[in-house]
């Protein structure tokens, strides 16, 4: 019931409309009450041309046009001939089409409710050796708060304890792990790993960052892309035929009679019907196909688009780290190497550790028993193993513990690398990449042949491995080590001269997925923020869909213009004839309905594949 009452709150002029069509309906054939229903019918239509005149008087102030005028003129021409039964019928179909229209662009607004919730409320603050929750508003500067295993920090900070790990890919884009050392930065919005720590904060939480991200997206959404309704951009045009041929026609004629009978067959129900059906229809196939399009307008964006940018990690990338090489020193063996390395971060909850076991799983590689062994939180691990002494992570760490015969090069091109030694010997490293999707080349060549000009990637991680990506995905144009801020400058710079799209899936995407002219999420496994921010959700873990939505949305617009022009080009027929008397107000408006049923049914063709 209450879904019921909300679609007659939302669509009350098409209800009101049927409502006042029943009792003309009742009142001319029931009780033989005629000209009430005449009166009925002439005071309800002057209603409504007022209604909509307020309304297009307020759309011309606003700098945009639209059908309205024709459908107000041909509403009075009915009501000063006496022909209410075709007044009623342009009613029905005008409030009609209107309604189509509301539920195929409508979108509910959306307060930022993902981000909103993600955001910590709570902060543990430190003080005199006791621990107490206070609200993160109220957090100062200066201020020791402890943070839990997998909490987001709630303002920015520096790390008091001496080693952890954060979660920053939300926020920068860098799939691994970051691991801070007493004094280090931290972001809010970063995810703590297994372990509590300290921090001291640096801000209070309207300057942090997570804070700036919101406003971010908020002033993004609050300056939409100017966008004209498809069939408005029809409207002036088919208006001034219209008059010329209904003017004609009286004049001839001296029949004013014959200039609504030539607008009543004018009237813009195939303008108002044809777009929004094709494009609902539209949504429809792509919903079928695991895509939610929020939106009617997102399919005429879409089909616009000549630029699309993409965030690189869980987007272009798996978002998750592989091997992707080992190199050892001369006598060395690649299987002793990933063995001895496996066995010794067995035990390890690291993101690294869990990629390296697996894949010593895959290469069926025999592991063996570890003793002594001692891992150092976000340097590297000892171990002993069939009497060698292991040494193994990062290459600093490595130089520390005075390891001979270290490489000068660090493989910065790697997103991770493991070095590992034996004897105080370096014998190799394993290097970790983040693993590009196998549909990712397909799907930007894809694009490519669906009429989009250039592909940009936009990232936080590092430029050597953000290139190296870019290059295997067939990107055109790579900006790496970016923040949000930073992609949004560059999105506003593409944007002045594109019609663009942006692909992406963290919270670190929301801004510049509110500002694109469509944004698209990767909502399989990505943020709920990017999520609510974009106009589009791909709800599968697959790439192509990206292209998919380019597909359907250029078929769409193109079923959707083909039943423009049909519509336009019966309107124009049957005002010729009847511009010369052929067809009385009634009789039009009956055929008025046969090219709106013509049009529908050739709008409905942009579900079909």
């Amino acid at each position: 019931m209450k879904k019921i009452l909300s679609a007659i709150k939302t669509y009350w002029r098409f209800a009101l409309t049927l409502v006042v069509g029943a009792a003309v309906l009742i009142l001319a054939f029931v009780f033989g009450q005629d000209t009430a229903a005449q009166w009925l019918v002439s005071i309800y239509g002057a209603v409504m041309a007022l209604l909509m005149l307020v309304e297009m008087i307020q759309t011309l102030r606003e700098g945009r046009y639209g059908v309205d005028i024709l459908a107000i003129t041909a509403i009075g021409a009915t009501i000063a001939v006496g022909q209410y039964w075709a007044m009623l019928v342009i009613i029905v179909m005008l409030t009609g089409g209107e309604t189509l229209e509301d539920f195929a662009g409508s979108r509910a607004q959306r307060e930022l409710k993902a981000l909103l919730d993600r955001a910590p409320q709570i902060a543990h603050l430190v003080r005199d050796g006791k621990i107490s929750d206070v609200k993160v508003s109220i957090v100062k500067p200066g201020d020791i708060l402890l943070v839990k295993p997998h909490e987001t920090v709630p303002v920015d900070s520096v790390l008091v304890s001496d080693a952890a790990e954060f979660d920053e890919s939300s926020l920068t884009g860098e799939s691994l792990p970051v691991e801070k050392k007493t004094g280090d930065s931290i972001m809010s919005g970063s995810l703590n790993g297994n372990a509590a720590v300290q921090i001291r904060a640096t801000a209070d939480a309207k300057h942090s960052q997570y804070e700036q991200i919101i406003a971010l997206v908020r002033e993004a959404e609050s300056q939409p892309a100017p966008f004209v309704r498809l069939a408005d951009r029809y409207a002036v045009p088919f208006t001034l035929i219209s008059y010329i041929i209904a003017g004609t026609a009286w004049v001839i004629s001296g029949n004013p009679a014959r200039f609504a009978e030539v607008l009543v067959v004018a009237s813009p129900c195939p303008l108002i019907l044809a777009a929004p059906i094709a494009l609902i229809s539209g949504m429809s196939r792509a919903s079928k196909h695991g895509i939610i399009v929020k939106n009617g307008a997102v399919l005429e964006k879409m089909n616009k688009v000549t630029v699309m940018a993409f965030d690189k990690t869980g987007t272009l990338t798996e978002g998750e780290l592989v091997v992707d090489h080992i190199d050892v020193v001369d006598g060395a063996s690649e299987d002793k190497l990933l063995s001895l390395a496996a066995s010794a971060e067995i035990n390890s909850s690291h993101i690294l550790a869990k990629s390296l076991i697996e894949f010593a799983g895959v290469k069926k590689i025999k592991l063996h028993a570890a003793k002594n062994i001692r891992e150092i939180a976000g340097d590297g691990v000892f171990a002993n193993i069939a009497g060698d002494r292991l040494v193994l992570g990062r290459i600093d760490f490595l130089r520390q513990n005075k390891i001979k015969n270290l490489p000068i090069d660090s493989h910065a091109d790697c997103a991770a690398s493991i070095f590992v030694a034996v004897n105080g010997q370096f014998i190799g490293h394993i290097a970790f990449a983040d693993k590009i999707r196998r549909d990712a080349k397909q799907t930007l060549h894809e694009l490519k042949q669906l009429g989009i000009r250039e592909t940009v990637m936009l990232t936080g991680d590092r430029q050597i491995i953000a290139q190296k990506i870019g290059k295997k995905a067939g990107v055109d144009k790579v900006f790496a080590e970016l923040l949000p801020k930073d992609k949004v400058k560059i999105m506003r710079e593409l944007d002045r001269d594109h019609d663009i799209a942006m692909v992406g899936d963290g919270v670190n995407d929301a801004p510049v997925l509110a500002l694109a002219d469509v944004g698209i999420a990767m909502g399989a496994r990505g943020s709920t923020a990017a999520s609510e921010s974009a106009d589009a959700v791909i709800m599968l873990d697959d790439l192509s869909r990206v292209a998919l939505l380019r597909k359907i949305s250029r078929r769409t617009i193109r079923v959707a213009l083909q039943s423009v022009w049909s519509g336009i080009a019966l309107c124009i027929v049957l005002m010729i004839i009847a511009s010369f008397g052929f067809i009385p107000a009634v009789i039009g408006a009956g055929l008025q309905e046969l090219i709106d049923v013509t049009v529908i049914f050739n709008a409905l063709r942009a579900h079909k594949n």
